[in-house]
Formats: C-alpha cells, sequence, structure tokens
C-alpha cells in the first residue's frame, strides 16, 4: 500500500500544519522526524537546540498518537533514510513546509529532490511563514505576506490513517546530546519546548505580560517578562506564525470592544501588540533575505565591504566577547546571560554586536557563528541579515555604533540585570556601574572589586575605538563604488517603506 509521507523538519506541531491535514486527507499516512547529524554536528549547532526539539517531538508524537498515528523517528543523511522508508512502504507523496534554514539544509534539499525525481515520487512543499519562494521583486511582498496570514487557520485532522504493516515497524527513539558530536554550554534557565507551551506562552503574553511590550522591551530588566518569548517557538515550528498573526488580531478587537465598554484597561495595550504586530511582518521580512540570497550566510551582502575587517581578526578580543570578559559591564552581562538562558532582547543583542564589529572591530563572521549556538531562537534568515546590519556591511541600513556606556544609563541605571550576571559588581554603586575602572584605589578597596583583578579592564578604550570606527566605516560608505552596491542591495532586499533618496 503506497504512504502519504508527512516529513517534519522545522515545524513541530499538529495544529495550523497544512502539510499534515492535506496528507491526511490523501490516503494512509506516515510522519516522520529525521535527526541529521550534519545539521546537530554543524558549527552553528548546540545541544540546546537538540534538547528543545526533543521535548518537542516528544509532545509531537503524543498528538499524532491521539489522532490514530505515530511519528517515525530516525537517524541518518537524507535522502538515504527516505530510501529506507520507501522500501518498506512505498512512498507516494512527501509531504513538507518550505524551509529557509542554512546552506547544510538547503544542500540536503537539492538531494532530496533529485532522489525523489529518479523515484519518481513527487514533493509538495507549502509555505510556514511569509516567506515567498522564488520572489522576483520585492515590491508588494508586505501586501503577499498580508495574504498569508490572513488566510483561515487550519484545523488538525480528525483522525490519520496509518498503513497496515506499521504493527510490525520500530518507531524509532529520541536521540540525545551524547549521542552526537554536538557542541554545547552549560544552561541553567532555558526554555522548554513545545507545541502547547508555545501556546502557554502565547496567552499569557497577550493577556497579561505584553500590556507595557513598547515601552520595556529594549531594556533587558524588563524584556524577560515583556517580551513575548515566543521566538524559539516560532524558529522550530511549535506554533504557526498566522497562529499568532490571528490571535493577536482578535485580542486587539477584544481590547477595542472593552474600551467601549468602559472596562478598565492599560492605556498601553492596542500601542504594544501594534508594534508586536508589526515585528511578525519583521520577521519573514529579514528570512525573505536569506531566501533570495542564501550566500549571505558566508560574505556580505554588499560585496563592497569586502576586506574591511578580514585580515585584522583579534582572536584575544574575541575570546574575551565570548566569554564576557570585555570590561564593559553590560556586554558581560549580556554574553552571560546568553551562556545561562539561551536569550536576550533584540537591543541587548544588536548592542553586543555592535560592540564586536566596531568597538573591537571583529569580521562578522565567527561571532555570528558563537551566537548561533548561544541562541535559542536561532534562525539563520534572521540571524545573518540582522549581524550584517548590525555590522554596518550592507549599504543600505544606518550604521548604528551603541555606546556600551551610554545603553546603562538607558537601559539598566540600577544595574539589576548587570548585578544579577556580574557578581563580581554587585556591591558597586549605581554611578560607577557603566564603567567601574574609572573608581579609584581606595574605592576599589572599599567595594571589594579591584580592576584588573576582580573584573577586567576595559579591553579596549570607548572613545577611542568609537572614533576610529565611525570614521572608516564612513569612509568606505560614500565611496561610488559602495554606493552602487548599495542600490542594488535595496532593490534585492530593501523594505520599500524608505525611498531611495533619503538612504
Amino acid at each position: 500500500m503506497a504512504i502519504q509521507l508527512i516529513w517534519y523538519k522545522r515545524d513541530l506541531r499538529v495544529s495550523d500544519h497544512l502539510p499534515l491535514t492535506c496528507a491526511a486527507t490523501s490516503g494512509p499516512c506516515i510522519a516522520l522526524y529525521v535527526y541529521e547529524p550534519e545539521l546537530i554536528e554543524a558549527d552553528d549547532s548546540d545541544a540546546a537546540h537538540l534538547d528543545f526539539v526533543n521535548q518537542s517531538i516528544a509532545e509531537l508524537r503524543s498528538n499524532l498518537r491521539r489522532l490514530g498515528s505515530d511519528l517515525f523517528i530516525r537517524a541518518g543523511q537524507m535522502p538515504d533514510v527516505l530510501e529506507g522508508i520507501h522500501d518498506k512502504f512505498d512512498i507516494a507523496k512527501i509531504w513538507a513546509h518550505e524551509e529557509t534554514f542554512n546552506n547544510i539544509s538547503y544542500q540536503r534539499d537539492q538531494r532530496v529532490r533529485a532522489w525523489a525525481k529518479a523515484k519518481h515520487i513527487p514533493i509538495v512543499e507549502l509555505p510556514q511563514f511569509g516567506v515567498v519562494r522564488r520572489l522576483t521583486d520585492r515590491n508588494g511582498w508586505a501586501a503577499k505576506w498580508n495574504q498569508r496570514m490572513t488566510q483561515p487557520l487550519t484545523d488538525p485532522p480528525s483522525r490519520i490513517e496509518s498503513p497496515e504493516s506499521i504493527a510490525d515497524c520500530d518507531r524509532g527513539n529520541i536521540r540525545n546530546a551524547d549521542q552526537f558530536k554536538v557542541n554545547s554550554f552549560k544552561r541553567t534557565n532555558i526554555q522548554t519546548g513545545g507545541e502547547s507551551k508555545a501556546i502557554e506562552y502565547l496567552d499569557s503574553f497577550l493577556n497579561s505580560r505584553g500590556a507595557n511590550y513598547r515601552g520595556e522591551m529594549s531594556s533587558p530588566v524588563t524584556a524577560d517578562v515583556s517580551c513575548s518569548r515566543l521566538s524559539s517557538y516560532i524558529a522550530y515550528g511549535n506554533i504557526s506564525m498566522r497562529t499568532i498573526h490571528h490571535r493577536t488580531n482578535s485580542r486587539i478587537k477584544e481590547i477595542k470592544e472593552l474600551k467601549k465598554q468602559g472596562t478598565p484597561l492599560d492605556s498601553t495595550w492596542l500601542q504594544s501588540l501594534s508594534s508586536f504586530k508589526s515585528r511578525l511582518s519583521w520577521h519573514c521580512h529579514f528570512m525573505q533575505k536569506m531566501e533570495d540570497e542564501p550566500s549571505i550566510e558566508f560574505q556580505n551582502m554588499n560585496r563592497a565591504y569586502d576586506g574591511l575587517r578580514e585580515d585584522q581578526f583579534n582572536d584575544e578580543y574575541f575570546d574575551a566577547w565570548c566569554q564576557g570578559q570585555t570590561g564593559y559591564p553590560l556586554v558581560d552581562a549580556c554574553m552571560r546571560a546568553l551562556h545561562q538562558t539561551g536569550w536576550i532582547n533584540f537591543r541587548m543583542r544588536a548592542m553586543l554586536v555592535s560592540f564586536a564589529s566596531y568597538h573591537l572591530w571583529l569580521h562578522w563572521r565567527k561571532p555570528a557563528t558563537y551566537l548561533a549556538r548561544l541562541f535559542l531562537d536561532y534562525e539563520p534568515g534572521i540571524h545573518y541579515s540582522q549581524i550584517q546590519m548590525q555590522s554596518g556591511v550592507t549599504g543600505i541600513n544606518t550604521v548604528r555604533i551603541y555606546s556600551p556606556i551610554k545603553q546603562v544609563a538607558d537601559q539598566d541605571p540600577q544595574g539589576i540585570f548587570i548585578r544579577k550576571y556580574v557578581p563580581e559588581l554587585a556591591d558597586i554603586p549605581d554611578k560607577h556601574l557603566a564603567e567601574p575602572h574609572q573608581m579609584n584605589a581606595m574605592e576599589q578597596t572599599f567595594y571589594g572589586c579591584k580592576i584588573g583583578v576582580d573584573y577586567p579592564k576595559p579591553i579596549v578604550d570607548h572613545l577611542t575605538q568609537y572614533k576610529m570606527a565611525r570614521d572608516r566605516i564612513h569612509q568606505i560608505k560614500k565611496a561610488p563604488q559602495t554606493r552602487a552596491e548599495s542600490n542594488k542591495v535595496y532593490l534585492k532586499h530593501g523594505s520599500r517603506k524608505t525611498p531611495m533618496s533619503k538612504r
């Protein structure tokens, strides 16, 4: 008996899962998840990613069993795994979501398509996000995104038919990190994967935590609660973007109705949810760049910036940045928080990359790979586009060199976040937290923190590096060759919200 194969990748759910529903209406099905060592053991992967996947597929398997099916779990290289499934069950069609991930997954997909073509097996890949395959023109992209997000949600199938021979088959087991050669950071407080967890976070954000999102998302002190914290669940497909969009719109409608009725509500709700909605399209906007130009994982989006930093990489600076030992408290606190939790808010991510790119003058590629491992919500399409934007090598974005000193005053003036993750500075007065090296010897002794002993001296001088970086980046940005390349980048990747003449 021929079967419909549902190939699960980074779409680990049953709700609003069109490939699952379509396959279930087309005949007997097998759902498959494959541990691919080439992805798991890659430089941008970490054991925390695998743990999140395992938690997600454990719940997915349970949900599929309630629908009368199961999840086949295999490990190996694609399409070899498919060959084994095909020999046993005779695959009639493969159903999957489109995926925009890293180069390894892209090459894998090419192999799978070639294998399927040779076997005369059709592959149906359906959109999961607002990313448009084979997009020829960025004009009108926002309308396409909105059209997709406003489509009705797809209900899970009420029942999934399985082939009769499935009873005699080994369904496979969940594989842990110790079964692979995978990178691993020691984590102490990290999110748990799964479809139910995604819904739980969405509900708490829309009904309580999100009221002050707009005003509190930039500070690491408040962002942990006020941000949605859905990014990891979106990255692994525990929840669909369309579900988030629909439920956010429903909540906005509900709030407006409650306000009409005179129900007391926090006045910031509507502004906060409006800001949140804009970031849903922002997510897909950046993923679209990767879809349109996969090479940005490895090379500058604007090739006029080639050679700007490549030959001056300072490994000592890089190691200090990686370990949160730069002598700049907020930078170090952010990096240490990432090591423990796998998450920090967007503003602090931008500051980390800015510091590495401008103050330390490091080429973006190695910091990007290191952060990919640290970010539990690693999404290559967003990751590399953002890294390049914050590094100033796109040519179409404003150059922002964050001051690690001013950011303390703006985002953590009382040192709540800094003291939590940099305990060496626990007893330092607020006025010295941004620049503890400015304390005199008596103060250092009194507060129990000797600079250069208990906490490092600044690895570079902020003002000197700021001026150097600003001058060098602006010099190359105004060059005719750079401007010409920037025009090409804009035509391919620009959001179209800013006219060319005002960039």
